[in-house]
């Protein structure tokens, strides 16, 4: 990456910027973000699938979540509509995202 215009220092064109984090469309921000929301959601007791690793589930008593991911769409499917509305809440604090509803169609 070079030095945006108006950036440069003079004597010290050749330096480059160390990014704090992934800047969105490089080939390694996918990565990123899957690496990032594997943490997250591990952290609030999700258990990824074996066979499918953009599945994960979480057991509490009765209560049964399954939370499917498809690049930065995630599917929630439970039996609990609390624990559901519970675990939309949690992950609105640590995501920027738009609730669009229950899904009509799913491929």
């Amino acid at each position: 990456m070079d030095q945006p215009e108006g950036f440069t220092t003079v004597g010290e064109e050749q330096k480059v910027y160390r990014l704090q984090r992934s800047i969105y469309g490089l080939k390694q921000a996918s990565r990123s973000w899957n690496t990032r929301f594997d943490e997250v959601i591990r952290g609030y007791d999700f258990i990824k699938n074996d066979y499918d690793p953009c599945v994960y589930n979480k057991i509490s008593g009765s209560s049964v979540a399954y939370l499917v991911l498809y690049v930065d769409d995630i599917l929630l499917i439970e039996n609990d509509v609390k624990m559901l509305d519970d675990i939309k809440a949690w992950l609105s604090t640590q995501f920027s995202m738009k609730d669009m509803g229950e899904a009509s169609y799913i491929l």
